[in-house]
């Protein structure tokens, strides 16, 4: 095959551990943590993310004829849509009531992570375009070949939605909540941004939050973690999955590889009342935004996730300059902490033309649907118009 000029051979590799890191770095660029060789490598050495669990990894990796790799494409092979955020269940009971067998399918996005980034890691000296269209056909030869449904891009960047929808995959838009810095140099800054009703309502949640002393939160990163955190952390996220979802997706020995590899990228927020830990909210710190991911806790406060998972990493982004906070899938109460609609994108390629055709309908109007709701949410953003009204 050819692409970017070159012979490339592209190679289905079961493993981001038969990859070597710093050739999979070198394509994933430094700004995204989750989709650096070490997350990978986390989510599936710990078992969270294998066959076993029906995230059975098939990266694509493309090389050049001297062995450098210039493109991954982080790709797994599945036989059910948990773990992924954007919603296909009902894509697949209306394909199997049709007589249809919608899994395995394949699926390119990060384990468990809703967070946008690269779905096609690209070596800075290579060809991006060439190179994600020559991934791609790749993909769809391998869905093709063996009877595959579909194939699912999730939580791709904008310019990828673009180029790739320009080939002819399906096009769907969904939306998070993000919080911006407009140059806030402490959190009182922040505050004054926004109107006054919300202004005091976000002091009094954060004063009541720690109930006048009686909650200690701590914020901690790098050499600061230890064991214990991590042990409080996992109790409360196994608690709080039991609550509301009952399996959890990630496990003890995920947290442990996460701390070995990458504790220079980790936030994690702890919530301690009465000398234990209570409540705690894992991040990923990025070059440019602070992800974050999971939430748990084994009491209920009023007002302790608001503190936990946004106000404390409004508080972290404003310290180290960091221009955006991602806080994850769902959430509207999410809009009255400052956190506005954002949107999010995927890509689809369904096998079957019929189907196909049946869900580029849905997703027109679910576009048409998701554009509407935005632009009403706009209208309750917490900030203060240009007038100060």
């Amino acid at each position: 095959m050819s692409a970017d000029g070159d012979m490339v051979e592209i190679e289905v590799v079961k493993g981001a551990g038969l990859i070597a890191a710093a050739a999979w770095n070198a394509c994933a660029g430094p700004d995204n943590p989750f989709v650096s060789h070490e997350f990978f490598a986390c989510a599936e050495s710990s078992g969270c993310a294998t066959a076993a669990k029906g995230w059975a990894p098939h990266h694509l990796v493309m090389r050049r004829a001297d062995g450098t790799v210039i493109g991954i494409m982080p790709l797994y092979l599945k036989n059910h849509s948990y773990g992924e955020y954007v919603f296909d269940h009902g894509w697949a009971q209306a394909y199997e009531r049709a007589g249809g067998r919608y899994y395995p399918k394949l699926q390119s996005s990060v384990p468990f992570t809703p967070v946008t980034g690269p779905r096609f890691l690209v070596h800075p000296q290579a060809d991006r375009p060439s190179v994600e269209s020559a991934l791609l056909r790749g993909a769809i030869q391998i869905a093709e070949s063996n009877n595959i449904s579909s194939l699912h891009i999730t939580f791709a960047q904008e310019g990828e939605w673009q180029r790739l929808g320009e080939l002819g995959l399906l096009q769907r838009i969904d939306q998070q909540f993000h919080w911006e810095n407009r140059g806030y140099s402490r959190f009182d800054d922040f505050l004054g941004a926004l109107t006054s009703r919300k202004r005091k309502q976000m002091k009094r949640e954060r004063r009541d939050a720690v109930q006048d002393g009686a909650i200690e939160v701590l914020s901690l990163t790098g050499d600061a973690l230890r064991p214990e955190h991590w042990d409080a952390f996992n109790r409360c996220y196994l608690a709080t999955a039991a609550h509301k979802w009952g399996s959890p997706y990630l496990n003890r020995d995920f947290f442990r590889h996460l701390h070995e590899t990458m504790a220079d990228k980790v936030l994690l927020v702890l919530a301690r009342r009465e000398g234990r830990f209570i409540a705690g909210a894992l991040n990923l710190i990025g070059t440019d935004t602070l992800y974050g991911r999971n939430w748990g806790a084994t009491e209920d406060h009023p007002f302790l996730h608001f503190e936990v998972c946004y106000y404390r990493a409004i508080d972290f982004a404003i310290e180290r300059g960091l221009a955006k906070v991602e806080a994850g899938a769902q959430g509207e109460h999410k809009l009255a902490r400052g956190y506005v609609p954002s949107p999010t994108y995927s890509l689809h390629w369904i096998a079957d033309p019929g189907f196909r055709r049946a869900v580029a309908d849905y997703l027109k109007r679910e576009r048409a649907a998701v554009a509407s709701e935005a632009a009403i949410l706009e209208e309750h953003v917490p900030y203060r118009h240009e007038d100060g009204s």
